[in-house]
């Protein structure tokens, strides 16, 4: 390996080149971790450990990359473009097409100009664009760890297990809960392909080493989770590096994580050490950053153009003297035949390692989520559906629709649909259901690592981040011969209480970005607020849900589907209505008690397949009576009152009722459907009746006027506090009294407010 070693030395060389000058003229992005991941970085992509095609990031059997340390993106940038520049030469050289790189999928150094500028490199990891062999968009510390339990589960619930998944991490991250949980569930689902590479270079960015507010080493961290732990105190050695990359591949076991960690120095060759170096590049043109080109300039014979001098002040000589100095270090790089045609031919070898097929597997055989059976709510059995008069929560619902749909996909192509977590509520808030068989389909069971692993319900504790970033990471691995155009995979389900989803913020983010600017298609996940709205009174306040269920809004429009079923039968037609859109992130909010199951022919309502439209009308004006407006419901309490109330409203009031299940499914109807439910006559003079705030209810609100006859748990801008049902719902002002007293203020004050309005508008 000693003429390899020479070759990732001037690899290296080079790349930090890129790197500084980008970060130079930029002046900005994160230099000290960027310098100190090159060995490992390095090592890990020329030493054929990691198999994988450069020239296509999106093949399906490509080993998985993961820069958890999202801000140490300028080593990626750089490395890419070096490697982006061979190809270009070989390539120009022979025109053999097996040197070919598109444009548009690896860095070139020209793109370096472009470093933090819109619509340029981006200041952290995406998986987008030229950085396609990134899977996940990072940054947030540790967000990434989550992500890559989630593919590596993936992979090996789909026969893969020997497609890896490789993650580069500090140990700054590694202080995050997020961490804790990720190293239990890996061990957990038994992630023999998980290869976690760890910089442990002690600083971060504040004047302090890590060493001395954590105890410990990498090897105590791991060790006592479980993992496989490999390690070398010279994380700037070749040979060290290597080593232990090689190493941690080779004596890998099937059901144990393993995890790599390198001893290195923040800032390594930088000139600049530790937290200092941390996200300062130098200023631009300073002495200290000439002085730190001179080696390079001796070893290589070159000199940049402006060395040792003040930046040019006009911006535009500036960008030029960047993008001179750019090209007299590609130059080094593409004069150098043997160093070019090495990292070409080196990754094309790698490449043409990789399997054309895989062995027979249950998820590529077919593609289950083209079946008309998952969408059909109008064919669903009856048994998913309960009878008028039963009392049942709505949650119990979800339990049913998992084992069908599981059930259903599961008899025809022997895999599950959906893979279920939930922090220790999987029973609690009914995601048990899709591991359940029904008559003579046995249910596919809780995952185990050896005995199950095509067990549907992943066994996991308290572990929010987890669960969540799972799901993300499962949704992420697309294993299609055509993954620009199709998803094959899993989708996946979690679930905790309303008042909890906030813990999942970061994960639905990030995917939510990751969905939008991928050109590979990704799976769907469904985020449960199970125990949501002060439903869930007994818990009290610190539990139930009535404010904190808006995070699962706070993505842009069209990027999340909001789903609010106020009764059982609503919510399988919700669910299918919503996953039949191209819509890859689902938000369910379900409540835990019991309510009766409405007799709807004989109240004369719509079915309740009505609630796929998002919207529906449960009672219509009367033509023949003077119009009294427009209530808009949403919630289970709150509709539930309503609905008890509907003969004595119909007899005192000539309203419009429209229940609102879903706002989202309701714009993507017809106008004509649309126009007819709600048009802008009945949305002006209209109030709400929620169960949770009014703020989460602003996509229906017409007006601040309509805002201020509205009912909401937060009538009184307080927390609720906590008992019986029926005691939080009065404290609401909720019940069933409280409902038509709000009603007969909104119809007495009419005239009232219509005037009100029209001063407004």
């Amino acid at each position: 390996m000693e003429k390899e070693f020479q070759l990732w030395e001037k690899i290296k060389d080079i790349t930090y080149q890129y790197l500084d000058f980008t970060l130079n003229y930029r002046q900005s992005g994160h230099p000290g971790g960027s310098h100190s991941k090159a060995h490992m970085l390095i090592s890990l992509l020329f030493g054929k450990k990691m198999t994988y095609d450069i020239r296509k990031p999106e093949y399906r059997f490509n080993d998985r990359l993961i820069l958890s340390a999202g801000h140490t993106i300028p080593i990626i940038y750089s490395l890419f473009a070096v490697i982006g520049d061979a190809f270009d030469e070989i390539y120009r050289q022979t025109k053999d097409a097996k040197y070919l790189i598109d444009e548009d999928k690896l860095v070139r150094y020209y793109d370096l100009l472009t470093f933090r500028h819109n619509k340029g490199l981006p200041g952290h990891a995406e998986s987008s664009g030229k950085t396609l062999l990134l899977k996940f968009n990072t940054g947030p510390s540790a967000h990434g760890l989550p992500a890559s339990v989630g593919q590596a589960l993936a992979l090996k619930k789909a026969g893969l297990q020997n497609v890896k998944v490789f993650l580069i991490e500090g140990e700054g991250a590694l202080t995050a809960g997020a961490t804790h949980e990720s190293q239990n569930g890996a061990w957990a689902y038994g992630l023999g392909n998980l290869f976690w590479l760890l910089d442990w270079n002690d600083f971060g960015i504040d004047d302090r080493p890590f060493s001395s507010v954590v105890y410990g080493t990498p090897d105590e961290w791991f060790s006592a989770h479980g993992w496989k732990v490999h390690e070398t105190m010279n994380g700037h050695s070749w040979q060290d590096v290597y080593s232990t990359i090689k190493k941690a591949v080779e004596e890998a076991n099937e059901n144990t994580p393993n995890l790599m960690w390198f001893k290195t120095k923040k800032g390594y060759e930088y000139g600049v050490y530790d937290n200092k170096s941390h996200g300062v590049p130098h200023k631009k043109n300073s002495e200290i950053f000439w002085e730190t080109r001179k080696p390079f300039m001796e070893k290589y014979g070159v000199e940049f153009v402006g060395f040792g001098k003040p930046a040019p002040s006009d911006p535009e000589e500036e960008k030029k003297q960047w993008e001179e100095n750019l090209k007299i270090i590609k130059r080094v790089l593409t004069s150098d035949e043997e160093l070019s045609k090495y990292i070409t031919d080196t990754l094309v070898e790698i490449a043409e390692a990789l399997p054309k097929d895989a062995p027979s597997t249950f998820v590529l055989n077919q593609n289950p989520y083209k079946d008309p059976a998952i969408y059909d709510y109008k064919n669903y059995p009856d048994w998913l559906f309960a009878k008028p008069g039963e009392n049942v929560p709505n949650r119990a619902a979800l339990a049913k629709w998992g084992m069908y749909i599981n059930g259903v996909i599961g008899r025809k192509y022997g895999r599950p649909l959906i893979i279920a977590t939930s922090a220790d509520l999987t029973e609690s808030t009914n995601l048990h259901g899709f591991g359940l068989g029904k008559d003579d389909f046995a249910g596919f069971g809780v995952y185990d690592r050896e005995k199950n692993r095509n067990g549907a319900i992943l066994p996991s504790a308290i572990t929010e981040f987890l669960n969540a970033g799972v799901c993300a990471g499962l949704a992420t691995v697309n294993l299609s011969e055509n993954p620009y155009e199709d998803f094959n995979g899993f989708w996946a389900i979690t679930s905790t209480y309303g008042s909890f989803m906030y813990l999942k913020y970061g994960a639905i983010r990030l995917f939510s970005q990751m969905t939008q600017d991928s050109p590979i298609k990704f799976g769907k996940v469904i985020w449960v607020a199970g125990h949501s709205g002060p439903e869930t009174a007994e818990d009290s306040r610190t539990h139930f849900g009535i404010f904190e269920p808006g995070v699962l809004q706070l993505l842009p429009k069209g990027k999340i589907i909001n789903l609010y079923p106020w009764e059982h039968n609503e919510v399988p037609v919700l669910l299918a209505a919503a996953l039949a859109t191209d819509i890859n992130n689902i938000a369910l909010h379900l409540t835990r008690p019991p309510i009766e199951i409405p007799d709807r022919n004989a109240l004369g309502i719509p079915s309740h397949f009505e609630a796929a439209k998002g919207a529906y009308i449960i009672n219509d004006f009367d033509p023949n009576r003077r119009k009294d407006g427009t209530i808009i419901v949403r919630g289970t309490s709150t509709t539930y009152n309503l609905i008890k109330l509907l003969p004595q409203l119909r007899k005192d009031f000539n309203l419009k009722i429209i229940a609102a299940p879903s706002f989202e499914l309701f714009m993507m109807q017809e106008d004509e459907y649309r126009n007819k439910v709600l048009p802008l006559e009945d949305w002006m003079d209209s109030m709400v009746i929620t169960n949770e705030s009014k703020k989460l209810m602003h996509d229906w609100i017409f007006s601040k006027v309509s805002e201020e006859y509205s009912l909401s748990s937060d009538w009184d801008n307080q927390w609720r506090t906590g008992g019986t049902v029926d005691e939080i719902l009065k404290e609401a002002h909720l019940d069933c009294d409280s409902i038509y007293s709000g009603i007969e203020r909104f119809v007495r004050d009419r005239e009232k407010r219509l005037a009100k309005l029209k001063s407004i508008l």
